[in-house]
């Protein structure tokens, strides 16, 4: 029987105003567009690397 696989839930709760190219589009790679949108995704190294580099702007859940 396969595991289920772990999901984090990804809020963007700071604006893009001021913030630096890299983090605009890490941003928009992980999915988010507007404030408070939010997009749930898989926990892998990946993705956990990509909500480090804009951690000040998201909120993260783990599902």
């Amino acid at each position: 029987m396969a595991e289920a696989k772990k999901m984090i839930r990804v809020e963007l709760i700071k604006s893009l105003a001021g913030c630096l190219p890299v983090q605009r589009k890490t941003v928009k790679a992980i999915g988010l567009g507007k404030i408070n949108s939010f997009v749930v995704v898989e926990d892998n190294p990946v993705n956990r690397g990509m909500v480090t580099v804009i951690r000040h702007m998201v909120k993260v859940e783990e599902i």
